[in-house]
Order: structure tokens, then C-alpha cells, then sequence
């Protein structure tokens, strides 16, 4: 695979110009439009003086106008850096002047936040999505047609075609190289997985600064699917994109599916499009599962990671039913296999282990981080941090991460079994497990708990429900109830902050 990204949104031009590409809340662009748009974009960064390489950063809502300069990026033989627009100002100048970025795309909503990155990293290229005073506009770039046609892309195949910024709960944000060939790996072996056509209409609610909504979109613009962007996450908002643009799949995390299930009989929500919703982040619910299912919805779990481009593995609909609380089996052209977390070397099946990926959906490493870089890739396996297992019949099953082993007098917790028990005590909606520091034990695990909103549950029922089903050992020694459990952009389960208010109520008693 030699292509550039850039390219790949041109061939779908060139093979289906009429088609809806991007469109939104107040536009609608085909393909041939938004390849012309791109095609400008690129030819102004040259102008601008990008050189092949520099890193062009981005910062924005999902819309068409940050999809475009993607692309763009990858024609310019740039490559993308995409900020999470959510953090704060420090780790956006860390990032920034990690990267080397010389050029920002940015919402003109953040323009308060870009007055200060402009004079703390080494930015000297500005364009502006929407109005501005001092940045060139991006709607008056892409329109202008005297920008002439670029020459072809030189950087292809093997060089990294986007960064992505991933989580730094266990020190500073490392930049996942994502390259060009990962993205089409990503695309060909996704696809042929959960089959993915033209014919798809894909909502983009997921953010795109997080690879369950970047890779969607390169996914969609390879395939030729219709891709719907929506800013922001509002359940209303959603069904009627759903109803109105017959939507028929979009990615998801299980508190979106509940948001919209809450939702569904107050805005007469209308499902008959849907053919299909990919859920990540967690193991969906039966229950959750079976309710999509009685309005004609199938769900598809994905597991996934930023440095295997998207997807390790899928299960959908029309595998084993028993085997849904696994993670499915891996994806068309991904590898896994289980190794032991002290040796390294491979386990049999039903034994739990670390879980390794090999194949073409590999990163390239991390941007600037050799140390990194060594550690996470061995010998041609990317080392994803969870522990699992797979079965006799190959489908892969998390038991946690390594990061949240809870160690507890020599015993290891794996706080997903203790979650687990939690959630199907009735009356709690969630749960999150995490270890509290132990002067004798070195640690032992306490519940962070949601309590249903109609049901009247103790700490105590909760603890001695978990003694009738765990090793005593295993059983949270307090559960602190909370009105919501802290999130990431993307619904997950903030265990760091957890982690650092049980701390501070050890130090505080």
C-alpha cells in the first residue's frame, strides 16, 4: 500500500463525485466538493510555507471544516496533529511543543484559548474557522478558486500521516505516529469485518480527537460513506438526525446508548434507518443490548486502541450470543495473542495474560519517545497494557488493565470482577473499582458507586453482597457513593481522578 490520505479522499471524488460526503447541521458537500475544498486547503499551506513533514495541529468540534484540513494535512504531505479540545491550556503548550507544530486549524470558539498558545509554542501559521481579526478564515480559503492544483504527495505509505495525543495518566501525553498505511489497514480490515458499504449514512458524534471517531471518518471517506457531523453529543439532537437524515449507524460508549434510550419515548425517536450502533470504551450490558435489539438496532462492540489505529476486535451480531461480554474476535488482518506478564512469552488459551497485536494496524511509535516506543513494541508486537484471555474458540476477553491491578497483600484484584458483582447487586447504574493505599496490605479496593435513582441502597448491602460472591480479600472495604462517575470526552471512566480523591480521603482522615 503506497497511498497518501489525501489521495484516497481524491480517488473517492474520482470514483463517485455526486455522492454526499460531508454534511451537517448547514451544509452538504459531495465528494467532488469536499476534494475540491481540500485541494485548496493544501495548495494555501504550501503557499504559507509548510515544508513536507511539518506538523499542522488542530483544534475543533466535529464538523467538515476540521475533517477537510485532515486531509488537507496529508495532501500537503503534512502531518495532522489532533488536540483534544477539552484540556487544558498547559497540556495543550505541551503538546504543541512536543509535536513542533507550525501551523493550528482552530474553532473560532477557542480563539481566547489560542491568544495564549500563539505566544508559548512555536505556532506561525493561523487559519480560523469562523471569524477572526488577526487569522485568515477557513471558509474564505477553500472558496478561493485561484489557488492552483498542488503537485502530487511525496510522503506515502509508511510515514506517519497523523499524531494523536494518548491519555498521560502515567506521565506527560506520548504522540502516537499514526502513519498513512494504518489508516488504510484500519479501513480494509474494519470493513471487511463488520462490513461496511457506501451505502452507510454515519453519524460523527464521537469526537474526532479520539480514534473512535477519527477512524470512522478515514474509514468512511475509503469506503464512500456519508458522513454526518454533529458538534456535540445531545440525545434530542441525535434522534433527530437519526429520523431526518436516515441515519444507519454511528459510533457510541454505553452512557450515550443510555442517554438515548432515556430519551427515546419523549421525542418519539424513530430507529427504522438504523441498521446497526458500534459501541467501545466498555462491555455493553445485556440488558442495554436486548433494548436496542427490540427496536430493530443491532449493537457492535468494539475494542479498540489508539496505537492499533481503531479496532482490535469486533463482536457483532450473528456470533456466539453467549460470548457477549467478550470482546469478540480480532479484526480482518489483526493478531493477538496472550503473553505472560513477568516472561513475555506466550500463555495457553484461558489463561490470562497481557494482550499483544501485530499486524498492519500497528503505529509507527511514539513521536519523540524512543523509551516509550521500546517498551510498548517488541519484536513486532504492540503491547497493549490490558489483561486477558482467549478461549477455546478465539474470542478475546478483557480482565483489566494493567495500570488498575489493584495488589493487595500479595493477591492481585481485578477491580472488573468486583464491578461486576456491584452492578448486578439492582441497585446501583454504575460502579468503578480502584485501590486505595494500605499501611498493611499496601492496598485494598474501594467502590465508587451511582446509586439507581429509584432504589435505596446502603454501603453495607453492597459490601456484604460482594462477601457472598468474592474471596473476602477481593471485596471493596468502602463504597463512596457519588451523583455521577467522572468521565473522559469519549464517556470513559476517569480512574486517575478516583485514584486521587481516595487518596486525598486517606490523607484526610
Amino acid at each position: 500500500m503506497t497511498y497518501n490520505l489525501g489521495e484516497m479522499l481524491a480517488h473517492r471524488a474520482y470514483l463517485a463525485p455526486r455522492h454526499e460526503g460531508f454534511i451537517g447541521p448547514d451544509y452538504r458537500y459531495c465528494y467532488a466538493e469536499v476534494d475540491r475544498r481540500c485541494e485548496r486547503l493544501a495548495s494555501w499551506l504550501r503557499q504559507a510555507g509548510l515544508q513536507p513533514g511539518d506538523r499542522i495541529a488542530v483544534c475543533g468540534k466535529n464538523t467538515e471544516a476540521l475533517a477537510t484540513t485532515i486531509f488537507a494535512a496529508a495532501k500537503a504531505d503534512g502531518i495532522a496533529v489532533v488536540l483534544n479540545w477539552r484540556l487544558q491550556v498547559e497540556e495543550l503548550v505541551y503538546i504543541l511543543n512536543d509535536s513542533g507544530a507550525r501551523a493550528l486549524f482552530y474553532d473560532a470558539a477557542f480563539a481566547p484559548i489560542v491568544e495564549e498558545l500563539r505566544h508559548r509554542t512555536g505556532l506561525e501559521i493561523f487559519i480560523c474557522n469562523g471569524v477572526s481579526a488577526t487569522d485568515p478564515d477557513y471558509a474564505g480559503i477553500v472558496a478561493d478558486e485561484s489557488l492552483p492544483p498542488g503537485p502530487p504527495a511525496v510522503r506515502r505509505g509508511g510515514d506517519t500521516a497523523i499524531i494523536m495525543y494518548t491519555s498521560g495518566t502515567t506521565g506527560k501525553p506520548k504522540g502516537a505516529m499514526l502513519t498513512h498505511d494504518n489508516f488504510l489497514a484500519a479501513g480494509h480490515g474494519t470493513s471487511s469485518t463488520i462490513d461496511w458499504y457506501d451505502s452507510h449514512r454515519f453519524l460523527l458524534v464521537a469526537p474526532i480527537f479520539h480514534i473512535g471517531g477519527l477512524m470512522p471518518l478515514t474509514t468512511s471517506v475509503q469506503k464512500g460513506s456519508t458522513v454526518y457531523f454533529l458538534p456535540d453529543f445531545d440525545p434530542v439532537a441525535v434522534w433527530g438526525v437519526i429520523r431526518h437524515e436516515k441515519i444507519t449507524t454511528m459510533m457510541s460508549v454505553p452512557a450515550m446508548l443510555n442517554a438515548l434510550l432515556a430519551i427515546a419515548p419523549r421525542v418519539e425517536a424513530d430507529a427504522s434507518s438504523l441498521v446497526n450502533i458500534t459501541c467501545g470504551a466498555s462491555v455493553v450490558p445485556k440488558p442495554l443490548i436486548e433494548a436496542w435489539a427490540a427496536m430493530g438496532v443491532s449493537i457492535q462492540q468494539v475494542y479498540g486502541l489508539t496505537e492499533v489505529t481503531g479496532a482490535l476486535s469486533f463482536w457483532k451480531a450473528g456470533m456466539d450470543a453467549s460470548k457477549g461480554t467478550s470482546h469478540g474476535k480480532p479484526a480482518f488482518l489483526n493478531r493477538v495473542r496472550i503473553v505472560d506478564i513477568e516472561t513475555g512469552k506466550p500463555v495457553p488459551r484461558g489463561v490470562a495474560g497481557e494482550v499483544m497485536c501485530q499486524g498492519a494496524v500497528v503505529f509507527a511509535g511514539y513521536w519523540n519517545n524512543p523509551n516509550a516506543t521500546n517498551s510498548a513494541l517488541r519484536d513486532g508486537w504492540f503491547a497493549t497494557g490490558d489483561v486477558g484471555y482467549l478461549d477455546d474458540e478465539g474470542f478475546l476477553y478483557l480482565v483489566d488493565r494493567l495500570k488498575d491491578l489493584i495488589i493487595s497483600g500479595g493477591e492481585n484484584i481485578y477491580p472488573v470482577e468486583v464491578e461486576a458483582i456491584i452492578l448486578a447487586h439492582g441497585g446501583i447504574a454504575e460502579v468503578s473499582v480502584v485501590g486505595r493505599p494500605d499501611a498493611r496490605w499496601g492496598e485494598v479496593p474501594v467502590a465508587f458507586a451511582v446509586r439507581k435513582s429509584d432504589v435505596a441502597v446502603a454501603e453495607q448491602d453492597i459490601i456484604d453482597d460482594c462477601r457472598s460472591h468474592l474471596a473476602h480479600f477481593k471485596c471493596p472495604k468502602a463504597v463512596i457513593f457519588l451523583d455521577a462517575l467522572p468521565r473522559s470526552g469519549i464517556g470513559k471512566i476517569l480512574k486517575p481522578e478516583l485514584r486521587k480523591m481516595v487518596a486525598e480521603l486517606v490523607v484526610n482522615v
